[in-house]
């Protein structure tokens, strides 16, 4: 059964008007339309529709694809989407909070990260709604082998990834934070 209805474009719509409520930026400030923004670290990470971390959105999916498995009998699969893309908007939102803002800035590489833009957030969302669908297409062993082959290769392309992120984001490792930077 495919969930997918309109009225699910309200949850991130109505993320994307708090976001602009909060004061991020539509776009990137360079003004400039680039859809990918391949290097995490310059200005242009999180500000343009997609960047490497929108890998990490994709296994958000995946996660919270687990997290509702509990609820899965007793929600249709359209209330079941629903909550995933609002636990995904929810981040997004407090995503670009200052206090989660200068906690990346303060425990992660993101030295100069100033939130995502607006559409930039919109497009962490539907990748996260990708990555659920995904999941929930593929076996529990597939999806689990997905998972960490996105997870290493985020590590050798990026050195980051999601659990590495959520990691520096609770109690930051020191060593971490240097083999991120490049030592």
């Amino acid at each position: 059964m495919n969930p997918w209805r309109p009225w699910l474009l309200a949850i991130p719509a109505a993320a994307g008007v708090t976001l602009t409520i909060m004061g991020q930026r539509l776009w990137c400030k360079c003004g400039t339309f680039w859809p990918w923004s391949g290097e995490v670290y310059s200005m242009h990470n999180s500000q343009h529709l997609a960047d490497p971390y929108t890998f990490t959105h994709i296994l958000h999916g995946f996660l919270f694809l687990l997290l509702t498995v509990p609820i899965a009998s007793r929600v249709s699969p359209t209330v079941r989407l629903a909550i995933v893309m609002g636990i995904e908007s929810l981040w997004e939102i407090a995503e670009n909070t200052d206090t989660v803002i200068n906690r990346y800035r303060e425990a992660t590489i993101s030295l100069d990260y100033f939130g995502d833009s607006v559409l930039n957030s919109m497009s962490d969302i539907a990748a996260c709604t990708v990555g659920y669908l995904v999941a929930k297409r593929l076996p529990w062993w597939g999806a689990l082998l997905a998972f960490l082959a996105t997870e290493a290769a985020l590590a050798a392309w990026i050195r980051d990834g999601l659990l590495l992120n959520m990691i520096m984001l609770v109690h930051p490792v020191e060593a971490i934070k240097v083999w991120q930077s490049g030592g």
